[in-house]
C-alpha cells in the first residue's frame, strides 16, 4: 500500500487540499494522509522553531494550517469521491478527538509524539482503528513503551528516519528484519521514505514492508516545512508504479523447472547440431565433425554426446541440420 503524505504542503488553502487529494488519487496512491494540528494544544508561542521557518513562528504557522471540522468534513468526502483512503496524523488529544468524531478509521502517530504517552494512552480507547506508528526519532525502549500501552487489534509499525531530506545512510532498511524479528507476526511492518528517491521503498518492500509513505508536491519551490523533500506528481506517479512492480516481481514466485514460458526463446537462441562437412552414409560421428549454431529446428546441442560414435544413415551435406532419422540405431 502506498501512502501520498500531503503534511502542510496545502498552506492552509482547501483549495489545494482538496487538489492533492485528486493528485493521490490520479498517482494511484492507495492512502492520502493529512496532519491535523491545532496550535494552542500542541506547541506553546516559545517553542523553538526549525530553521526553515524564516517568516513566522511554528506556532503561527500551524495556526494558519488549521482546518475546521467543516473542511476537514470535505476533505474526507472528496476522498471517498476519489476511492482513496483518508488518513490523518495526530499531534494532540483534541485533533484525536475530532478524528473520531469524523469517523476517520485511520490514524497516525507521527514520529515526535511516540513518546506523549497521554496521547497514547488515548488511542488506546478507540479499539477498532487502525494505527499506523512511525518511529523516525524513538530507540527501542521508547518504542515498546509505546506498544506496551497500546491493545489495539491492527497497529503499522513503520522504520523512519527524522531527517529532511534523509541521508542514504540514515534510511535503515536493516531496522524493519529487526523489527519483523524482535515482534513477529503482532504487528504489520511499513516504511516512511525521507530520501528523495526510489531505491529505499523498493528494498523496504523487499524487506518486508506492507505500507510506503511518502511526501508529494505540487512543486519543491512551494513554501513550507514538507514541499522542498517532497515529490512532484510526474516522479511521484513513477515512484508508485515501481513500488506495484517491486511487490508483483515478489509476490510471483518462479518455479526454474517450468520453462513453459520460456519455450519460444528457447528454440530461437538455443543451438542446435549442425554437419559441419559433407558426411558419409556409415559414417561414424566424431565431435569435429560437428557445428552447434543456431537453427529452426534439429537436435538440440545438449544431445550432442548421445549421438557420438553413432553411424550416418544417409549421405548428408554440409552444413545439414542433423535429425534422429539421420542416425543408424546403437549396436
Amino acid at each position: 500500500m502506498v501512502i501520498a503524505e500531503i503534511g502542510s504542503v496545502h498552506d492552509g488553502s482547501l483549495g489545494n487540499a482538496l487538489k492533492l487529494v485528486d493528485l493521490a488519487s490520479k498517482c494511484k496512491a492507495d492512502f492520502v494522509k493529512f496532519q491535523y494540528h491545532i496550535s494552542k494544544e500542541e506547541t506553546l508561542k516559545s517553542a523553538p522553531s526549525p530553521t526553515y521557518f524564516k517568516d513566522e513562528t511554528r506556532y503561527e504557522y500551524f495556526k494558519r494550517l488549521e482546518f475546521n471540522l467543516t473542511e476537514w468534513k470535505r476533505i474526507i468526502l472528496r476522498c471517498k469521491k476519489k476511492k482513496i483512503k483518508f488518513m490523518c496524523s495526530v499531534f494532540s488529544t483534541k485533533s484525536l478527538e475530532n478524528l473520531i468524531k469524523l469517523g476517520v478509521k485511520n490514524i497516525k502517530v507521527p514520529s515526535g509524539e511516540i513518546t506523549n504517552l497521554p496521547l497514547i494512552e488515548k488511542i488506546n480507547n478507540y479499539k477498532d482503528i487502525t494505527l499506523f506508528i512511525s518511529t523516525g526519532m524513538s530507540n527501542w525502549a521508547e518504542i515498546d513503551k509505546a506498544l506496551k500501552i497500546l491493545k489495539l487489534k491492527k497497529i503499522v509499525l513503520m522504520e523512519c528516519s527524522s531527517l529532511y531530506p534523509c541521508p542514504t545512510q540514515n534510511v535503515g532498511i536493516n531496522v524493519i528484519n529487526e523489527m519483523k524479528k524482535k515482534y513477529k507476526k503482532k504487528y504489520i511492518y511499513g516504511f516512511s521514505d525521507h530520501t528523495q528517491s526510489y531505491e529505499a521503498s523498493i528494498l523496504a518492500i523487499g524487506a518486508g514492508a506492507e505500507y510506503i509513505e511518502k511526501h508529494l508536491t505540487f512543486s519543491k519551490e512551494m513554501y513550507g516545512s514538507d514541499a522542498k523533500f517532497a515529490m512532484e506528481p510526474n516522479n511521484f506517479k513513477k515512484y508508485v508504479t515501481y513500488i506495484f512492480n517491486a511487490k508483483k516481481i515478489l509476490k510471483n514466485k518462479v518455479d526454474k523447472d517450468n520453462l513453459k514460458p520460456y519455450r519460444k526463446m528457447k528454440k530461437i537462441f538455443e543451438k542446435k547440431i549442425i554437419a559441419k562437412k559433407k558426411l558419409k552414409k556409415g559414417h561414424k560421428v566424431k565431435k569435429n565433425d560437428l557445428l552447434f549454431l543456431k537453427s529452426k529446428n534439429g537436435l538440440p546441442a545438449s544431445l550432442y554426446g548421445q549421438i557420438l560414435g553413432r553411424r550416418i544413415r544417409k549421405d548428408l551435406l554440409r552444413n545439414s541440420i542433423l535429425k534422429k532419422t539421420d542416425l543408424m540405431k546403437k549396436n
